[in-house]
């Protein structure tokens, strides 16, 4: 079987976005190696194009790069003289323009035109000034994917304020956790919102988080008129809350802090990723323009909640000119007759969607309900897929071009939180190959190092970048936080990005990605990624989900792999034999389970990503120490007491 699944029409080498940037650059778009040399070898010329190709409103200032010699990674900086605001470029274009689309699981669909959005922001943020907020201090949020918190997010930034958000079914802790710690001022929030068909009601939550941060002076709810919480803050509903007066946008330095994330948290409190203004806007259209060829009049979906990083991803496509989707709710609905997969594929035909974001969960999900979204929508407006928080399966490749389109692209990208945005990802001028990560991003030196600090091709090592990029954090918040971010990224090499993936870079300039470094499993002492265990059991129906861990014993460790089964199935030596018969025959002998347990459930953090070292923590009788981080922590008990003894 070929490995390459899709090609680009020879057209794409003149008429798309990556095309027309290298030509006007003076570089043949055939040659994306060159280009991308060029990209990291000469920095402040490659983000200067990249400023000027997606006309970025502000001043750049003489200085495109000033480097540091003797800690380039970490003192290094872009645009040093730049001002700029984040939100004045999201906000760009013809007030006339489709700019939102706001849908949920019950089938609500509503557009906003630019001017619309600008009129309520500009509204919104006389309330933000009103409420004392300036330039600096934080506000947060904690609300569904709908259009307030779009607004809110796009006042705060207009006002030279930082934004930070977590979604509505974060526990009491898990938010106070993260927004506690930047001392956010004015405080957005949802008391009710819908999910799965259920409505949810977290008023009395939003008493203890407003109690536990005293920062907060002023509490805005949005959703249905008349709500009110007895609490300290001031309270007021959203409609009340702004006053009528003329966006203005204050202009910030390129430093400037825009956005706080937060790390997953399972090993301690979750880090406050603090993101630049400028770095935020250069990585996002870099990549939307030139790697997503999104053009003006585009639509691009994401499924995310608002404290996901993809989400402010997602919402930068504003600046290249494309209308977003803010979907609110579940994606996959229970019903009388089973799972009905059908509301973002709805939402994604009504919408006309041209990039259509997703991940390798919800695809086999699709494929293990049979559901075919190109034979039961009209997918005629769809360019390109993208898959993002774990890696693709090369089957999932080929589901995804026998069930959802053939000619488009299908781009599994990988970055993170921590630089809010990709360093492999897609492209409309490269082959998609099965498996495979298709490009390193420009303006980012990828590469993949082994134990001698070597870059290697063809074998598995540690997913590094050697030269700084725009959107690298600007510092974690609080104290020490030049430290601890150090720490985190370059304890490892000095002056090098280690990101913590096991990676593999291929002789065609692709990658593929192995799973986490803090997740590998060395057996015997032979280094493996969990990825491949979890695409071989993919392909065995009984198997609805599964987490792969390593325990220790003897002195080594051995694999085990606890599996969720599909209803009608039990673990079964027969069932056992089979799983084990699949992973050898998909990945290598190594790669077999010593143990095998059927589990009620696979631990999640709150960002949907399987907790591998939670489980393995639990198993060895330890604490997990940040327990608010995960999304289902009571499945934990059952991991406390697996018995080796009882193992399939």
């Amino acid at each position: 079987m070929s490995s390459v699944l899709w090609t680009p029409a020879p057209a794409a080498f003149e008429s798309s976005n990556i095309a027309r940037f290298a030509l006007t650059n003076g570089f043949n778009p055939t040659d994306y190696e060159t280009l991308h040399r060029w990209s990291i070898g000469d920095s402040g010329a490659f983000w200067r194009a990249v400023w000027d190709f997606a006309g970025v409103i502000g001043d750049p200032g003489a200085i495109s790069f000033l480097r540091d010699d003797q800690a380039p990674m970490t003192h290094s900086r872009f645009f040093p003289d730049a001002s700029l605001n984040l939100a004045e470029n999201l906000l760009r274009g013809d007030d006339d323009r489709v700019a939102v689309i706001e849908a949920d699981e019950g089938g609500h669909f509503r557009t906003f035109t630019l001017g619309e959005l600008r009129r309520l922001v500009a509204s919104t943020a006389q309330g933000l000034r009103a409420a004392g907020v300036a330039r600096g201090d934080s506000v947060g949020g904690i609300l569904p994917n709908r259009v307030e918190g779009l607004v809110a997010l796009l006042a705060t930034l207009s006002i030279g304020a930082v934004w930070s958000s977590c979604s509505p079914d974060f526990g009491a802790a898990a938010i106070v956790d993260r927004l506690g710690q930047i001392g956010v001022k004015v405080l957005f929030a949802a008391p009710r919102y819908r999910y799965a068909g259920k409505e949810h009601d977290i008023s009395d939550r939003l008493g203890e988080i407003v109690a536990a941060m005293p920062t907060v002076t002023t509490l805005v709810l949005t959703g249905e008129p008349g709500a009110r919480l007895n609490c300290a803050a001031t309270c007021l509903a959203f409609d009340d809350f702004g006053s009528d007066g003329a966006l203005a946008f204050e202009r910030l330095p390129f430093d400037h802090p825009a956005y706080v994330l937060y790390t997953s948290g399972t090993t301690g409190a979750p880090k406050a990723i603090v993101h630049r203004t400028g770095g935020v806007l250069l990585q996002h259209v870099k990549e939307h323009l030139l790697h997503g060829d999104v053009r003006p009049g585009d639509v691009m979906s994401w499924y995310t909640n608002t404290a996901w990083m993809m989400y402010h991803w997602l919402l930068s496509g504003l600046a290249c000119s494309a209308a977003v989707v803010l979907y609110d709710g579940a994606p996959i609905l229970k019903t009388a007759n089973g799972l009905d997969p059908s509301p973002l594929w709805t939402m994604a035909e009504r919408a006309r969607v041209t990039h259509f974001g997703t991940s390798p969960k919800y695809l086999a999900t699709l494929a293990a309900e049979g559901y075919a979204p190109g034979r039961l929508h009209d997918l005629s407006s769809l360019r390109s897929l993208l898959s993002a928080g774990a890696p693709v399966s090369s089957s999932q490749y080929d589901w995804v071009y026998a069930h959802i389109k053939q000619d488009m692209i299908f781009a599994s990208i990988s970055g993170g939180t921590e630089i809010i945005g990709c360093f492999l990802l897609g492209s409309p001028i490269h082959a998609v190959r099965r498996g495979e990560l298709t490009v390193k991003g420009l303006g980012l030196a990828v590469a993949v190092m082994d134990d001698r600090n070597a870059p290697v091709i063809g074998r598995q090592g540690d997913l590094v970048c050697t030269e700084p990029f725009p959107s690298m954090p600007l510092t974690f918040w609080g104290k020490d936080g030049d430290q601890r971010y150090h720490a985190t990224y370059f304890a490892a090499r000095r002056e090098v990005w280690t990101h913590g993936d096991v990676a593999e870079m291929t002789v065609h300039g692709s990658a593929v990605i192995h799973g986490r470094s803090d997740t590998t499993l060395k057996p015997g002492g032979v280094r493996i990624g969990t990825a491949e265990i979890y695409a071989a059991c993919e392909n065995v129906a009984a198997i609805e989900d599964c987490l792969a861990f390593g325990a220790p014993v003897e002195g080594d460790e051995e694999i085990v792999l606890c599996v969720k089964l599909s209803d009608g199935f039990e673990l079964s030596p027969e069932l056992a034999e089979q799983i084990r018969r699949a992973i050898r025959e998909a990945a290598s002998p190594r790669h077999v389970p010593h143990r095998i347990h059927a589990v009620r459930a696979i631990p999640y953090t709150l960002n949907g990503k399987r907790v591998e070292g939670a489980a393995r923590t639990t198993l060895e009788g330890k604490p997990v120490k940040n327990m608010a981080s995960l999304a289902n922590p009571a499945c934990l008990d059952e991991y406390r007491v697996l018995d080796r003894s009882k193992a399939a």
